[in-house]
């Protein structure tokens, strides 16, 4: 057995590489968004901190114009 760890490539945050997130882009959206409806932490999606409450901004106002589900 191999009990070496390999390792770990860094997550590259999107928004820093130029993509943004908008609450009308439900596709994307969705991507930050788990199967029971909560928010993905960072150290799934791979976001910096600051981009992170923006994805969460969006998602709530998302949320709150009727384009995603709250569950």
């Amino acid at each position: 057995m191999n009990d070496y760890k390999k390792p770990k490539r860094k997550k590259i945050c999107h928004m820093c590489a130029g993509k943004s997130v908008n609450y009308k882009d439900v596709n994307i959206i969705k991507k930050y968004i788990g199967d029971n409806g909560k928010i993905l932490p960072r150290r799934f999606t791979g976001t910096c901190a600051k981009h992170q409450r923006q994805v969460a901004l969006q998602i709530k106002r998302a949320r709150f114009m009727g384009l995603i589900p709250y569950c």
